[in-house]
């Protein structure tokens, strides 16, 4: 197969994928997470049901399909720093730049997937769940950066503040945007209020190394 016709294929099966995210994404807005099945979701994409779960082995991918980037976001923030700039600075930017484009990854999502979410308990657990991973994937993003002289624990400790700290901006967004508030307000009162989160970072974390002694 030559290179076009397999990134046409490729193109092909992006198309699909989101077509049926789409259209799943719709129909759970118009009548819950829990109420829709997997076979409506196939009947409006017009696909067959394997084709919807092989795009999406979960029903709950479905709905938050921004989940890989999501659970990544943090640690490639890390990764992929500046030389010279440390973890903290690189996230503080990196969230900067999330509010400057209303990221769906940080939380925005309009007022009725919001509430589609708030109203899913099996969507809130999974949403509980991708913070958790996000916070793993931060540790082992953080061990690769600090000195050998740290306890082994210090990454994984510092991983919980500040993924603790992210979870409360993605719900500070959320509650927000359950009130009723444009993206443009919310992510003018973020930029104050996160402001305030990262200096409490930097107060607790303060010593993070641009890069491991």
């Amino acid at each position: 197969m030559g290179i076009e016709s397999m990134g046409l294929r490729e193109s092909k099966k992006q198309e699909t994928r989101q077509l049926i995210s789409d259209h799943a994404t719709r129909l759970f807005m118009k009548q819950g997470f829990e109420q829709t099945t997997i076979a409506e979701i196939a009947t409006a994409a017009r696909v067959a049901k394997k084709t919807v779960t092989n795009y999406f082995p979960r029903k709950e991918d479905l709905a938050l399909d921004h989940h890989e980037q999501f659970t990544a976001s943090l640690a490639a923030a890390v990764a992929g720093r500046s030389e010279g700039e440390s973890p903290l600075a690189a996230l503080r930017r990196e969230f900067a730049a999330a509010l400057e484009q209303c990221s769906p990854v940080a939380g925005f999502a309009g007022h009725d997937f919001a509430r589609m979410v708030a109203d899913s308990p099996t969507l809130t657990a999974r949403l509980r769940d991708l913070h958790d991973q996000r916070e793993e994937a931060l540790a082992a993003a953080l061990a690769a950066t600090l000195a050998d002289t740290r306890p082994p624990f210090a990454a994984r400790a510092a991983a919980a503040l500040i993924g603790s700290a992210h979870r409360l901006l993605f719900q500070r967004i959320q509650e927000l945007t359950l009130a009723g508030l444009p993206d443009d307000l919310i992510a003018a009162t973020l930029t104050t209020e996160a402001a305030h989160v990262f200096d409490l970072l930097e107060s607790a974390l303060g010593d993070l190394p641009a890069q491991a002694a």
